[in-house]
């Protein structure tokens, strides 16, 4: 490869990632002026589930405003990664095999579909199991009132994780086409990658056993669908 053909790759990519960031940008100024009903939504899981008397607290002084403008950023992030997939596909799609861009379309759909599928999972199912049952088992001298951050950044923390995790049958899927590996060689690898599965819980989760079993449970199910939808091809 030339110094001018890494340069125009070098350039190529600049060009993506602004790109990327011009529509996180364009997302979050559409946003903020419906920054407090972003906030009642996402909020809503938790709020619904409180006990009579409790609410949702700032403990900084900046928060009742800031919170709701981070929140805004996170959602921009989160509707932006679709396009993120996309251009990340236009970068590399030049380099694959004509019988392999045919590929391209459908992989780019399921990308997305996977993504918001597992943030979807996350919000709507992860969190209000999550949310009840630390509620429950909350002694009765104390009163849950949870802080804004906190409670923002944990919910996404988990949406972010859960969309990530779902990629896994694209990502096994593209291995075994790459010819990186083989399906039976995944296989043999099985009990590692479910260690793996458990060890990625734990990093990408709040620091409690339940959620990181609810994300590697499915990460682990997930796989197994990569495997089945696999070629045969050794």
């Amino acid at each position: 490869m030339t110094k001018d053909s890494i340069s125009n790759h070098l350039l190529e990519l600049r060009t993506r990632i602004l790109k990327v960031i011009f529509l996180f940008a364009i997302l979050s100024a559409v946003g903020i002026p419906f920054a407090s009903d972003i906030y009642a939504f996402v909020a809503g899981p938790l709020i619904q589930l409180l006990p009579e008397g409790s609410t949702m607290i700032a403990t900084e002084v900046a928060s009742p405003f800031m919170a709701p403008i981070k929140l805004v950023l996170y959602v921009a992030l989160l509707f932006s990664m679709p396009w993120l997939f996309y251009q990340i596909w236009m970068y590399v799609s030049p380099g694959l095999y004509k019988n392999e861009k045919r590929f391209t379309g459908p992989l780019m759909l399921s990308t997305i579909i996977l993504f918001f599928g597992g943030a979807a999972f996350a919000f709507f199912i992860v969190c209000p199991i999550i949310f009840k049952f630390f509620i429950l088992m909350a002694p009765e001298s104390i009163r849950v009132m949870t802080d804004i951050n906190q409670y923002l950044g944990f919910v996404f923390k988990l949406v972010f994780a859960f969309g990530i995790a779902f990629e896994i049958p694209i990502a096994t899927i593209l291995l075994v086409k790459s010819g990186v590996t083989t399906k039976s060689s995944l296989v043999k690898a099985r009990p590692y990658l479910i260690i793996l599965f458990l060890v990625f819980g734990m990093l990408l989760t709040p620091p409690d056993v339940f959620s990181q079993l609810f994300l590697a449970i499915p990460m682990w199910i997930l796989f197994e669908l990569g495997i089945l939808l696999s070629s045969n091809k050794e």
